[in-house]
């Protein structure tokens, strides 16, 4: 009827509680956290973000819509939220050296796809780290877009070393004539030269496209060398060791802003997730702090310490250690299988994934390795001698198929209870 009202606002019963608007999804946030707080989470792809981090991601930011980039949007009513990507982009520059950057990409799979976009055509030949040694399903795994609309050829690790062989690279390359070379990988505990890969682009006329979606937050920190000076693009995620919250983002050279920038927006997507691209300035932020430096380096120092202890407990880490925040183990000499791993660590609250190793006979998702990463643990405070205490939990856990994977779950729960998630809330 004309004139007629709500008999009240719709903000729904009690809307600053979501215990009494939504018990079931509030009961789910609660377990999650519970989860996270009681065991070891050594997910190589995951950590802690900040509580600053999560409060831009539950804003009222989110509730804009903002297609398009800032002082050129499709909707009216974007100035206040083209304030949030601006400082986000210059804080990227500044961190990374960066001519360009791009913040809205939802996903690092997202931000690929973009980087696809701005530089190739369906069937471009395209030269990547092969899935099985180490890379990625974007870098051209048939299952993925990325091998079904173009032509991948793929290198790996030497079967000696387990490091990616360069010669094997320039041999392809010169072979293949791709018109990009991607340098990057998701199971690769080693520094990547960067200087090798551009030279061999340069030699052959392609783009070179660096997925750093996994180290990202220790070239931040100044932990590891920047990719930024050598490739044309730099992908990655904003989550894992940048401790920013889950999405893509995007780095590029000058002369191709614009090709990136079209690839995102309108190729690849629409409207960005403005809380998101907040939450990303947020974690830029923080990223710029000496604190974080220290952080960084302790997240390499961890990794290498952790690697040293599952290696002093019989396992065999791939290519000897680490690099970086990760480490890939071949349970090969345990007789363990690394879903085996995963379900017994899974019990004794040590959360993990089972990986392939390099040449694996196992199928992945059996796989005969696990991957493990110390970011999260030392965003919880933890140095070198808990990673030695870690080590031999994991160890104790993978050899396991009974009662001391209970007694195993209670030493984890002592130890996490010293250095808490999120103390406090």
């Amino acid at each position: 009827m004309r004139g007629e009202r709500l008999a009240a606002p719709f903000w729904g019963p009690d809307f600053t509680d979501l215990a009494a608007l939504d018990p079931e999804i509030a009961d789910v946030i609660v377990d999650e956290l519970q989860r996270q707080r009681s065991g070891l989470q050594l997910i190589a792809s995951e950590n802690f973000t900040s509580p600053a981090v999560l409060a831009a991601l539950g804003s009222t930011l989110s509730n804009k819509y903002a297609e398009g980039y800032p002082g050129r949007r499709y909707y009216g009513g974007c100035e206040v939220v083209d304030r949030a990507e601006v400082i986000g982009i210059d804080r990227a520059r500044q961190l990374f050296g960066a001519d360009h950057a791009n913040l809205q990409p939802h996903s690092g799979a997202s931000a690929n796809l973009a980087v696809y976009g701005a530089f190739t055509k369906p069937g471009d030949t395209v030269l990547a780290m092969s899935l099985a040694q180490g890379g990625h399903l974007t870098h051209g795994s048939h299952v993925s877009f990325s091998g079904m609309w173009f032509s991948p050829v793929h290198y790996g690790v030497d079967p000696v070393t387990e490091r990616i062989d360069y010669d094997q690279v320039r041999d392809l390359a010169r072979t293949h004539r791709p018109r990009m070379i991607v340098a990057g990988a998701t199971a690769y505990p080693r520094l990547i030269d960067f200087a090798a890969f551009r030279s061999i682009a340069d030699e052959v006329g392609a783009v070179l496209w660096v997925d750093a979606a996994h180290f990202i937050g220790l070239v931040a920190g100044g932990a590891i060398p920047s990719p930024v000076p050598h490739a044309d693009v730099v992908s990655f995620t904003t989550h894992k060791v940048l401790r920013g919250p889950r999405g893509g983002m995007l780095l590029c050279r000058a002369e191709h802003a614009k090709a990136i920038d079209k690839a995102v927006f309108p190729m690849m997507q629409g409207g960005p997730l403005m809380h998101a691209v907040a939450a990303k300035a947020v974690a830029l932020h923080e990223a710029a702090t000496p604190a974080f430096g220290a952080y960084a380096a302790g997240v390499v120092r961890n990794a290498a310490a952790l690697a040293s202890s599952l290696t002093s407990h019989g396992m065999r880490c791939v290519s000897g250690g680490t690099d970086t925040h990760l480490v890939l183990v071949d349970l090969t000499p345990v007789g363990v299988t690394g879903k085996q791993a995963e379900q017994r660590c899974d019990a004794a609250r040590i959360t993990l994934n089972k990986n392939p190793i390099p040449n694996d006979p196992l199928p992945p998702m059996t796989a005969s390795g696990i991957r493990v990463g110390s970011a999260a643990v030392t965003t919880q405070g933890m140095g070198e001698p808990e990673m030695a205490m870690i080590g031999g939990l994991i160890d104790r856990a993978v050899r396991s198929e009974g009662a001391d994977l209970v007694t195993v779950a209670d030493e984890v729960a002592t130890l996490v209870r010293a250095f808490p998630a999120y103390p406090g809330g």
